[in-house]
């Protein structure tokens, strides 16, 4: 496969700084591994090179991530206004109306500090990386036979050694279509744990952060369309990808699904499922607190708080405010 030519080639060349950079913290990882004993022939420091490299982006776009997240969230908590806003202006066509229209969201959006486009900035970051990956480990088969000059730590005999590489007996430089006998069947797994962990990922958000007010609204119903369909969507594409980019993939779907789950369970979108669990586990937590430390229930003390208001009441003479009675006429 040559991406060299063309429009993808244009685009290929300016992301060459990155595809050099990779190319070299590839090789930094194989040689870290070896020189932790890892036998060099047996070439699986490789995989584990993708593995680390993946880990590193990750790390890198973490801070990106967590505002994607907050982002997110604060979107799916103001859905149910956003929905009073577009009924109020149904069936308004008229300039001015569309221009209050857009005047209210944009207060919404202001006054809850939610930016509609503030998700897509992981995805930004992440497609170029991906972009270099996948040129860089499509292009080793074209450096080990000499059709194309080295790039960045690929030289001929690096991509050589990478080509040689197997993971479960099957070579990474394989693909789907390639692969022979059980390097079929072990691309398969890899590309339907892809697909599976990208539906959980995105499936979970949807049904554990999502406030109940915001089921059947626009956002719900098209991220639950989008649950279903990308994934089968990645079937297809996955068995032309090398098995070295369904590994990359792998190890960035699981990351995801991990690091969705932590944050969701621990900082949730108010209202949703996962925010009542918190705040059942929370509530928990503190009585256990509580009990350790030989302290009052949170409901003892809720009640005490009543009966002191009561008695307070009582001193000041009660809260009945008694209007003057008028006198009798004789």
């Amino acid at each position: 496969m040559n991406l060299d030519q063309g429009f993808l080639g244009s685009i290929y060349k300016l992301l060459y700084p990155l595809e050099w950079l990779m190319t070299q913290v590839m090789v930094f990882f194989q040689k870290f591994f070896v020189m932790l004993g890892m036998q060099d022939g047996s070439g699986f420091a490789w995989v584990l090179s993708i593995v680390f490299l993946t880990i590193t982006v990750r790390v890198i776009i973490l801070p990106f991530f967590v505002k994607q997240m907050a982002s997110m969230g604060r979107m799916q908590a103001i859905q149910p206004q956003l929905k009073k806003i577009q009924n109020k202006y149904k069936g308004k066509n008229d300039p001015a109306s569309r221009e209050a229209m857009s005047r209210e969201m944009q207060k919404l959006y202001k006054d809850n500090n939610a930016n509609p486009m503030g998700s897509c900035v992981p995805g930004l970051i992440q497609g170029p990386v991906f972009m270099a990956l996948f040129y860089i480990l499509t292009a080793i088969s074209r450096i080990a036979d000499g059709s194309r000059d080295a790039l960045g730590g690929f030289t001929q005999t690096v991509a050589q050694h990478i080509m040689d590489t197997e993971l479960f007996g099957t070579k990474i430089s394989h693909n789907f279509t390639n692969a022979t006998g059980s390097g079929k069947i072990v691309i398969g797994l890899f590309v339907a744990y892809m697909c599976i962990t990208m539906f959980l990922s995105q499936y979970y958000s949807l049904r554990r952060n999502m406030p109940k007010e915001s089921f059947g609204t626009s956002q719900y119903n098209t991220q639950r369309m989008m649950a279903f369909i990308f994934p089968v969507m990645y079937i297809f594409s996955g068995i032309a990808f090398p098995f070295a980019v369904l590994i990359y993939w792998a190890t960035n779907n699981t990351w995801t699904l991990i690091q969705m789950i932590f944050q969701i369970e621990n900082f949730p979108t108010p209202g949703s499922a996962a925010y009542e669990t918190k705040r059942n586990r929370d509530r928990h937590r503190e009585e256990k607190r509580r009990e350790r430390l030989g302290l009052p229930t949170v409901e003892e003390e809720e009640l005490q708080k009543v009966k002191e208001a009561q008695e307070k009441l009582k001193k000041n003479g009660g809260s009945q405010r008694y209007q003057p009675s008028r006198k009798k006429k004789k």
